[in-house]
């Protein structure tokens, strides 16, 4: 049988509180006279506590002066690996599957001036119009580099995506394959001596750069010699950068200017 103190020990440690009443209740029955002893003094004793995956530790079990700590084995809050189940171990192990990319928006016009092709951007999405700001702008930049100012048409807008709907791949690489395939196409019905980039989409999708590349000419597989230039909104809105146009314009005009001018 466990002591009084063992008892009251083991109490404590499952966090029990034990109380007597300081008075004789009515009606109750009455008290083992061995409760109301004072309690015996703890003889100190060794206990050997179970510690996971190690030796037993040899672990004091109290001063005469001090309670009895009594370490009681908790269950380990992770899960072992035989008590998982095949479910769980199917989701583990699953694929994550990777976030489809939205296919890019955009509207390119292709146009011919003399001994250049310019993919220009649409901002609005719609073709030029006569009067519209940025086609006037476009016809300033070609007379400034000696080509005829009424650039040709060539086709319908290259708009993407293609489908609003469907399977179909419309992510960056297929706007790329496209757009270049359908400038290949233009070059095989007659060559240019230099294709105009005009705007961010017509740089990424057709000279496969970024706006790092705005001023540079570009030398692209299939499509030749290129140059890359900001959106004719964006010269609108920040006229300083038409400085540099023009610098880089003067060092590439002998491309598509006659020899003999």
């Amino acid at each position: 049988m466990l002591t009084e103190s063992r008892r009251r020990a083991y109490l404590h440690a499952m966090q029990v509180v034990p109380w007597l009443p300081r008075t004789e209740l009515p009606f109750a029955a009455p008290s083992r006279p061995e409760l109301l002893l004072p309690l015996e003094p703890l003889v100190e004793e060794v206990a050997l506590v179970p510690v996971p995956q190690a030796a037993p530790v040899a672990v004091p079990v109290g001063k005469p002066s001090e309670r009895q700590k009594i370490e009681i084995p908790r269950p380990s809050a992770t899960p072992r690996a035989a008590s998982k189940s095949p479910e769980a171990t199917e989701e583990a192990v699953a694929p994550v599957k990777a976030v489809p990319v939205p296919p890019p928006r955009f509207a390119l016009q292709l146009l011919r001036a003399g001994r250049c092709l310019v993919l220009v951007e649409l901002a609005t999405g719609e073709p030029f119009q006569s009067r519209d700001p940025s086609y006037l702008l476009l016809k300033d930049m070609l007379r400034a580099a000696g080509l005829p100012d009424s650039p040709q048409i060539i086709g319908e807008p290259v708009r993407w995506p293609l489908l609003v709907r469907g399977n179909l791949d419309q992510g960056p690489e297929a706007a790329r394959d496209f757009v270049q395939g359908f400038i290949q196409a233009r070059l095989e019905e007659a060559p240019c001596a230099c294709l105009w980039l005009v705007g961010l989409p017509a740089v990424r999708f057709a000279g496969e750069a970024d706006e790092q590349a705005y001023y540079r000419e570009l030398p692209v597989e299939g499509l030749g010699h290129t140059w890359a230039l900001p959106g004719l909104e964006v010269l609108m809105d920040e006229p300083q950068r038409k400085a540099d146009v023009w610098k880089a314009m003067r060092r590439l005009m002998a491309r598509w200017k006659p020899s003999d001018e």
